[in-house]
């Protein structure tokens, strides 16, 4: 006695992948608002916005290749950074804060010095890295 096979049948009916799809699209925009991105926000200056800055308004630090943070050939750690930014601060509130970096330094200490700048919410903060010498 021979047995009658049913073939297989894809989709009949195409509102069925229509729907699935449709819910896959809803189920990504939905995750996609989710994504959280940490960082740094900082405020960027506009395109043609220019801005004067007085030489007494700077205040300049260097960054070795270790990550010691160099103020006047005197080399600060982050506190010590803190209480010069701070006291310039009160002294000027427009101060405006450099800080030029080594590209071999470490980058916990950069990123660490950012979040000092961040914290003490300096409006005009600039940082660039040492031209090689070679």
């Amino acid at each position: 006695m021979k047995i009658k096979r049913r073939e297989k049948q894809g989709f009949l009916d195409s509102s069925a992948s229509s729907d699935l799809a449709f819910l896959l699209i809803i189920y990504f925009i939905v995750i996609a608002g989710f994504n959280i991105n940490k960082g740094f926000l900082l405020n960027l200056p506009a395109k043609d916005s220019t801005r004067l800055i007085l030489r007494e308004d700077l205040l300049r630090f260097d960054m070795d290749g270790e990550g010691n943070i160099i103020h006047e050939e005197e080399i600060l750690n982050i506190t010590q950074a803190k209480t010069l930014i701070q006291s310039a601060q009160q002294y000027n509130p427009d101060i405006a804060v450099i800080i030029t970096i080594d590209g071999s330094a470490v980058w916990q200490s950069v990123v660490s010095f950012v979040e000092l700048a961040q914290d003490l919410k300096i409006d005009s903060f600039s940082f660039a890295m040492k031209k090689d010498e070679s």
